[in-house]
């Protein structure tokens, strides 16, 4: 490809709405430009990487028996309603303006829908079936360039199975088609424990690099290499130590005190001594969450105890529903659902809210004074606290999410409809599994991992191009004919050659481009070396220059790639 008719926008600059590294090197290097906010168009070079990325995924899953559809983005509202998830997606989903159809953010309603009535006997199973489409979310802080937009390409899969342990079998093929996916895309990454959230199911994984440009956080054991989500991850933490004697409830009058920080300084008690009381709604009621001290409550724990959406309760909800303002509220005599942390399991002269504002009480006994209690894990795990494997400390750190594997399970073959007949002519839910790659994420990804001050760093198989000759004086006979002939060579040996033949810039400009850009192997036709019939070649990666016969340098080139 030359470059003087290739539409390459570079910039100098960097731009002003754009702060992660893939982000400005991305637009500085011509390879999206925004559309709107979380909406972007890719060109001519950055859509190459995007097709190499798609290639390698369709590869790969094709290799596991994977076959692959083309569904419509546009989707009926009813068949969302079926499965609920209209509600669990919120406002993230998007509506046509008729209210009739939604932009689909993902495909299992639809694929179970082609499931029904055609996937009717054992003999049909197992099934995989994916694609690679466009989706849609109403992200309402999209940021991060392509990392988390409105409008992403995204390769998903879905499974059909007999049994649970047919889709043992469907999600380690996925396991391990994924790995080799990231392996070939050249990414550093690692696989954590994670919460289904609302796309359901008993187990999911994700495939994750490590990034401060990332959303998630991640805990991690480098001792053991345990991993998962802070959704849904655990740690070694003490519990509250029972007291031999239980004190008698007291209410204590505390002004002005709402925070855990401030009734420790107003009692003179120790943070261990307190339990924050926090109010959530699910369907319609409300929950009582106890956590010990600062502990925050972790809300996708949460809501896989109730089994659906949870919502803190609105400050004007409270006075109604525990008879007191936030900061006031407290386990005993409430008249709901109370849940609590393993943290405080038989504790007690515990300080807590009294249900009454400016007021708190003294001496709780969890086993006395709260009757009908539950605990689970539900706090959020913090770094340098003891692995659940090992007890070395944890690392908690951010990290961009590329891919996420499912087991869903029945929910959407009941909620769908979507059975079939066994050997013995029994009717069963088919058992589904769902698997999602980001594109655009593993094209950000590569670059967060590869890039130095001056540009990005590609190599095979996702650059753009493998070769990039520079021409340093078109108005040069010797240089130009030299460079069309290495070009035309090249090109007929198959390598994939970007060419800068542009007339009326300098040298240190198109180094500069070169650089940017970031081709694995840079050509540079110069007269100097040129005299001698050599060309310089230097490695993108190192930096490093070697000085190669014209009449060698196909060769060598296979050799460096």
């Amino acid at each position: 490809m030359r470059l003087s008719s290739y539409f390459v926008p570079t910039l100098k600059e960097i731009p002003s709405d754009a702060i992660i590294p893939s982000h400005v090197l991305m637009i500085r290097a011509g390879l999206i430009r925004m559309v709107s906010a979380g909406i972007y168009s890719f060109l001519p070079m950055g859509y190459r990487v995007v097709k190499k990325i798609i290639e390698i995924i369709r590869e790969e899953m094709d290799a596991i028996g994977g076959q692959e559809f083309h569904l419509p983005a546009l989707n009926p509202k009813e068949i969302w309603e079926q499965t609920g998830r209209v509600e669990a997606f919120g406002d993230t989903l998007f509506h046509v303006k008729n209210r009739d159809y939604v932009l689909a953010p993902t495909h299992e309603e639809i694929m179970a829908f082609h499931a029904k009535g055609s996937l009717t006997s054992y003999k049909d199973l197992p099934q995989i079936w994916y694609q690679i489409q466009t989706k849609f979310r109403n992200e309402p802080r999209p940021r991060s360039g392509v990392i988390r937009g409105r409008q992403f390409l995204m390769k998903d899969s879905y499974t059909f199975d007999r049994s649970y342990e047919d889709l043992d079998k469907s999600y380690a093929l996925h396991d391990k088609a994924y790995r080799k996916i990231f392996d070939r895309c050249g990414l550093k990454y690692f696989v954590v424990g994670a919460s289904s959230g609302a796309m359901g199911g008993s187990k999911s994984e994700e495939f994750m690099v490590k990034s401060e440009a990332g959303e998630d956080t991640v805990a991690y054991c480098e001792n053991c290499g345990y991993a998962a989500n802070v959704e849904v991850a655990q740690s070694n933490v003490q519990s509250v130590k029972r007291n031999e004697k239980s004190e008698p409830l007291k209410e204590i009058y505390t002004p002005n005190v709402k925070s855990i920080d401030e009734l420790c300084n107003f009692l003179k008690i120790k943070e261990e001594q307190c339990a924050k009381s926090r109010i959530y709604i699910n369907e319609g009621n409300p929950i009582l969450v106890l956590m010990l001290g600062n502990d925050e409550v972790n809300e996708s724990k949460l809501q896989l105890i109730t089994g659906s959406a949870v919502r803190p309760a609105h400050p004007d909800e409270l006075k109604e529903i525990a008879g007191a303002d936030a900061g006031s509220i407290g386990p005993v005599g409430f008249k709901y659902r109370i849940i609590a942390d393993n943290r405080l399991k038989n504790a007690n002269n515990m300080f807590s809210g009294a249900n009454k504002n400016d007021y708190h009480l003294g001496g709780i006994d969890f086993n006395r004074d709260i009757p009908n209690i539950e605990f689970f894990d539900l706090r959020i795990v913090q770094a340098n606290e003891s692995c659940v494997r090992c007890g070395s400390k944890l690392d908690v750190f951010k990290a961009i999410e590329l891919g996420h594997i499912f087991k869903l399970g029945t929910k959407y073959s009941e909620a769908l409809g979507v059975n079939y007949l066994d050997e013995k002519g029994e009717e069963h839910p088919i058992v589904m599994g769902s698997y999602g790659i980001g594109v655009e994420r593993i094209f950000a990804c590569f670059i967060e991992q590869n890039y130095d001050e001056k540009g990005i760093v590609w190599s095979k198989p996702l650059s753009p191009f493998d070769v990039h000759i520079i021409a340093l004086n078109m108005k040069s006979k010797l240089i130009s004919e030299t460079a069309e002939l290495i070009y035309s060579r090249l090109k007929e040996e198959g390598f994939e050659v970007l060419y800068d033949d542009r007339d009326g810039i300098t040298a240190g400009f198109k180094f500069n481009d070169a650089d940017l850009l970031g081709m694995p192997l840079q050509i540079i036709v110069g007269e100097k070396n040129l005299k001698d019939g050599n060309v310089e070649v230097k490695i993108r990666k190192t930096g490093e220059k070697r000085i190669y016969k014209i009449s060698e340098l196909h060769q060598e080139i296979k050799k460096l790639l």
